[in-house]
């Protein structure tokens, strides 16, 4: 029986390391109940950056039904940090191409994708980060979004 509690003693502590290891992404999603993005309301979203020595990637999360109208969508980003003037940029991304169709992962009528919005990783400088996004796409509400949101993520060195 001892034998037994050491082995439990030894996944518990192995467990319990592990959960306390810093997770190298966040991940911040706006879940659109009615599957209608409304680009009159942006999503806000904050980061706490404290590694400056690292860089980071940045990534627009999509959920979507099959039933989306378009190949694409144009999203207007904002990024400010503590006494910096926020810059924004807008990015064109594509969602389908002729060839796959739908890209990303799916199940059933749903895709998952997350979008590298930079084509290099970028420097962050310490403390919170604001970034704000919205669609701009002549529909609007924009039809059969699931959630929309924000990935920042360590790039491997």
């Amino acid at each position: 029986m001892g034998k037994f509690y050491r082995i439990l003693f030894g996944i518990c502590l192995l467990t319990s390391i592990n959960a306390c290891q810093t997770i190298p992404l966040s991940e911040q999603n706006t879940i659109h109940p009615d599957h209608q993005w409304n680009s009159t309301k942006p999503e806000k979203y904050l980061f706490n950056v404290t590694d400056t020595n690292q860089l980071y990637k940045i990534a627009f999360v999509i959920r979507h039904h099959n039933a989306y109208h378009y190949k694409n969508i144009w999203v207007e980003l904002s990024h400010s940090s503590a006494g910096e003037k926020a810059q924004t940029e807008t990015f064109n991304l594509n969602l389908a191409d002729d060839q796959k169709g739908w890209l990303g992962t799916g199940m059933d009528d749903i895709y998952d994708q997350r979008i590298p919005l930079y084509s290099k990783p970028v420097k962050l400088n310490y403390g919170i980060h604001t970034f704000t996004i919205k669609h701009t796409m002549r529909e609007d509400p924009l039809q059969n979004i699931l959630s929309t949101g924000i990935r920042i993520e360590k790039a491997a060195l």
